[in-house]
């Protein structure tokens, strides 16, 4: 028998990427959640307001903590309407607030998620409408609550979403053309299975990204520390002293890594935007730039280094796949003996024209395209492999 939830604690749902649901169900656990569960790009978890907060604050690998609120049988527009309209919305919005919503539809029965979304939102303003004899703005953008729908088949999810982009970190100034969300960088790092035992580079900083996540989780600094406004700030019932409590005793936990974490780029441009992230970051004590071309570098003499990093694919690279990837794996196995590579690309071809044996392939989605987290344990000597050796199949790889 499941012993009973402590007073004051609630159901709460952390939404993320596939392929991080097990990295953030870990994550809660080591925060201190309570019933723990994952499923498809979500994990569900009990806690009270300080561990809502603490979540927030805390989490690397989630896009967004919600709050159910109501959950229940749909089969037409009027339901629909009715459902949402009879929530007590007057507990969470005035007037003088305003309101975004966010829906995710899959049912045979709403087929257009904009539309979910209006009737959601014309909903939620009628109440308030005829509870308060004024209508709240919508404002997509800071909005002062934001609505999260759910509607899978015939069964509507509302939720309150604490959030607001957990992705949106605070410290980035600058990027890159399609940089690398926040969220999945620090999945990659964590997936890794690194945390800062040994020296750390990206070899293709970019942005500098990777890095960033990188550092925080070495140093154990809190993954939204800089993150100017969560949604549960506007929320009735925020505590700020308990809020700033939270952050007091999250902070104290920060440690000095004492490794190199280095990022390398051929582009001064880059170099200088992932300067400016570094810096708005508070990071730049452990992070070191260098402009250096990844086919004409080498690895480091001292310590031990893993390197994690995103090369270009798709429309991000202009140059032949095939011949790209191909040089990757020989500056791998020519210049970077004796370390651990992960590389994240949703290039298949390239995988197989790498030549190196994976070790590891995790499945992951980057966006919309379909990618893998490939792991490559280079040794000393490792140029000198037999020619018969033929490279791993990452598809196969996966499936073993």
């Amino acid at each position: 028998m499941a012993k009973p939830m402590p007073e004051g604690n609630f159901q709460m749902v952390a939404k993320t990427f596939y392929g991080l649901e097990e990295v953030l169900a870990e994550e809660l656990r080591n925060l201190g959640a309570m019933r723990v569960e994952t499923a498809r790009r979500a994990v569900s978890f009990y806690g009270d307001k300080g561990f809502l907060y603490k979540a927030n604050l805390c989490l690397r690998t989630a896009l967004s903590v919600l709050v159910p609120l109501k959950t229940d049988k749909v089969a037409s527009e009027t339901q629909l309407y009715r459902s949402v309209y009879n929530l007590p919305w007057e507990r969470y919005l005035t007037s003088r607030d305003t309101l975004a919503v966010d829906a995710t539809v899959a049912s045979e029965i709403f087929t257009n998620s904009h539309y979910v979304t209006l009737r959601v939102k014309d909903a939620i303003v009628d109440r308030i409408r005829d509870k308060m004899n004024a209508r709240p703005d919508i404002d997509r953008d800071d909005p002062s609550l934001k609505v999260n729908v759910h509607l899978a088949d015939r069964t509507l999810t509302l939720s309150l979403d604490s959030s607001l982009g957990l992705h949106r970190r605070g410290y980035r100034q600058a990027t890159n053309i399609a940089p690398i969300n926040e969220v999945l960088a620090a999945g990659l790092v964590l997936l890794s299975g690194w945390r800062g035992q040994t020296n750390l580079m990206d070899p293709m900083c970019g942005s500098g990204t990777l890095l960033i996540e990188a550092a925080m989780v070495a140093a154990n600094i809190p993954a939204c520390i800089h993150k100017k406004r969560f949604g549960f700030e506007s929320w009735k019932d925020f505590d700020p002293p308990l809020f700033e409590k939270i952050k007091e005793v999250s902070l104290r936990k920060m440690r000095d890594p004492g490794i190199r974490i280095l990022g390398r780029d051929k582009a001064p441009s880059a170099l200088a935007k992932a300067a400016e992230n570094i810096t708005a970051a508070g990071l730049e004590d452990f992070i070191g730039l260098s402009r250096q071309d990844f086919f004409h570098s080498r690895r480091p003499e001292e310590g031990a280094w893993t390197l994690l990093f995103n090369p270009p694919y798709g429309q991000r690279l202009e140059v032949d796949e095939r011949e790209f990837y191909k040089r990757i794996g020989d500056t791998l196995k020519t210049a970077y003996p004796d370390t651990v590579a992960w590389m994240i690309t949703g290039s298949k071809e390239g995988l197989k024209s790498l030549g190196l044996r994976t070790s590891r392939s995790i499945p992951l989605m980057n966006a919309n395209l379909e990618s893998r987290l490939v792991k490559y344990e280079l040794y000393t000597g490792s140029r000198k492999t037999p020619k018969t050796s033929s490279p791993q199949n990452p598809e196969a790889e996966a499936q073993a």
